[in-house]
């Protein structure tokens, strides 16, 4: 399949300007895709764009991915329907800083024959007057124009109101084509659905004035089949960004992925090729419970994004749930996979020279409701200490046992974990 074939069989096209099909057939073209830097890190929500800029490259285009140092000071007004708080130089500076070290996962920079290249919006942008950009730039566009576009249609007609700040995005992104234009001859610009309106706008200023072809090229905003914005938790966002989503949990969202949205996901989100989503797709149907297809979607967007290390201790992470073992992992892993099983905390001194007697642990940590209870659920193979089966009720817990002397993992029967902490 050519770029274009994929990515109408990837379910990755929702609109696009006129020639679009014909200038990725016949010719390579240099495209690009904005990243404004609201956050200090990309969130799932933006992995479609960035596999379309990762597509875009591995069929032989040259792909550009803007940094948005200069609209990011504005706010882009698409799909919002308040007004943004401007961010200070300062906290744009570490944003973008954050955005540069997560695309390089995805984009080949250093490529001898086809490189990516990254760049940013502010080097043109903060160097403009007020003046020449109101007489070269904001004449070719009327009011009536920029009103009729979503972006600012529904903030209008709903009596919120817009900005003359967030009001000029528009222009702003536009002439960000033209500058892409006119220093690396690209043609393209894609993005999200919610950006159509964006990208017209600089197609139009790219054929008044230097009479080219400029071409658009939208993906469709991603919901989950329960009709819920994607990448959105009960805990938030899912970031790029170890430090605010671990490797763990990352996976764990892929893997939790409804069985109506995986093959959408694994087309959307991967490198698998048409033969082995078919397979996946074919287990699903055959076996749902076994969630092949879902294991595979978080083993290749995990590995994708945070590297096979941390893939390998993300599986490790997940057996552990299962019952798998706990040697190797720190007290900041143990943390996270527990994070949401009940916690107790215990005094320090309970622990002696020869340890804290099982039986007192369970005890303590409600486990059971008395001494002759927790003796017959350890009789019985139903206590487990770090995911290891305790048979004698006279027992005791060794300081060695604790993770990094501090945590214990207590577990009843197959699923009920207690983390235990001491104080």
């Amino acid at each position: 399949m050519n770029l274009y074939e994929e990515i109408q069989w990837r379910g990755m096209l929702y609109a696009e300007t006129e020639g679009v099909q014909e200038a990725l057939t016949k010719s390579r073209v240099t495209g690009y895709i904005g990243f404004d830097p609201t956050a200090a890190s990309l969130h799932v929500g933006s992995l479609l764009p960035i596999m379309g800029l990762v597509r875009l490259q591995r069929h032989g285009h040259t792909a550009i991915a803007l940094a948005g140092g200069g609209t990011g000071m504005i706010g882009d007004p698409s799909g919002k329907t308040t007004e943004r708080q401007l961010l200070t130089k300062e906290k744009l500076a570490e944003n973008l800083a954050g955005i540069r070290g997560q695309l390089a996962h995805f984009l080949d920079f250093e490529s001898k024959t086809n490189p990516a290249l990254l760049l940013n919006n502010a080097e043109w942008l903060t160097t403009i007057s007020m003046i020449d950009f109101l007489r070269d730039i904001g004449k070719h566009f009327t009011v009536n124009y920029m009103l009729a576009k979503d972006s600012v249609k529904q903030r209008y007609e709903r009596g919120d109101g817009i900005s003359f700040t967030e009001f000029s995005y528009m222009l702003l992104q536009a002439y960000d084509f033209l500058m892409l234009h006119d220093r690396h001859h690209c043609t393209l610009q894609m993005g999200g659905s919610d950006q159509w309106g964006n990208i017209v706008a600089g197609t139009e200023l790219i054929r008044k004035l230097r009479g080219k072809k400029g071409y658009g090229l939208v993906f469709p905003l991603v919901t989950t089949s329960a009709g819920i914005k994607f990448g959105k938790t009960e805990a938030g966002a899912v970031w790029l960004d170890p430090n605010l989503t671990s490797p763990f949990r990352f996976y764990q969202f892929w893997l939790n992925t409804d069985d109506r949205d995986v093959v959408k996901y694994l087309k959307f989100f991967t490198l698998l090729e048409q033969p082995e989503i078919a397979e996946l797709e074919a287990s699903l149907e055959a076996a749902p419970e076994k969630r092949e297809a879902q294991k595979r979607l978080g083993e290749e967007v995990t590995r994708m994004v945070h590297g096979d290390y941390q893939l390998q201790r993300a599986l490790q992470a997940t057996r552990v749930l299962f019952g798998g073992e706990l040697t190797g992992l720190s007290a900041s892993d143990v943390l996270d996979i527990f994070a949401d099983v009940p916690s107790h905390d215990l005094p320090a001194n309970l622990f002696g020279d020869e340890g804290l007697s099982l039986v007192d642990a369970i005890v303590n940590c409600e486990i059971a409701t008395g001494r002759g209870a927790a003796r017959k659920l350890i009789e019985g193979g139903g206590i487990y200490v770090n995911n290891h089966r305790m048979a004698d009720a006279q027992a005791t817990i060794a300081r060695s046992e604790l993770i990094e002397g501090k945590y214990l993992v207590l577990r009843k029967g197959a699923k009920n974990y207690h983390l235990v902490r001491l104080v």
